[in-house]
């Protein structure tokens, strides 16, 4: 069994343009919907101020829960009022409660967690 190379960080290059186009709601944030790179998963949905999302970018990489995420690529809606996050998912996965999604359960019983089985 060969092992995986570790993710580095890929900073994103920080335009203003860009980032001038960015609606932050009242309370200063943008939701950003985070996707995993390989499977196209859904991980989360966060919520991020200005600061993050600079902080995000420039050094290509965040954090949830004691795992990681290596920033690949990020994009912001036709309006800039949500922002797509693309990663690769380093650790057990994105959700606080140890899932590799947030989005493990679904409205009819079914759940598609680490450990159902």
């Amino acid at each position: 069994m060969s092992e995986r190379a570790p993710f580095t960080a890929t900073p994103i290059a920080v335009d203003e343009a860009d980032l001038s186009v960015v609606a932050y709601n009242q309370d200063g944030l943008v939701p950003a919907i985070v996707q995993d790179r390989t499977t196209g998963d859904v991980l989360t949905l966060a919520w991020m101020d200005e600061t993050a999302l600079r902080r995000t970018l420039s050094s290509g990489k965040g954090e949830t829960s004691g795992d990681r995420q290596w920033v690949r690529a990020a994009y912001y809606d036709c309006d800039g009022d949500a922002l797509l996050v693309v990663v690769d998912q380093e650790g057990r996965g994105a959700c606080h409660t140890g899932e590799r999604s947030c989005f493990h359960r679904a409205f009819g019983g079914e759940d598609l967690s680490q450990d159902a089985g």
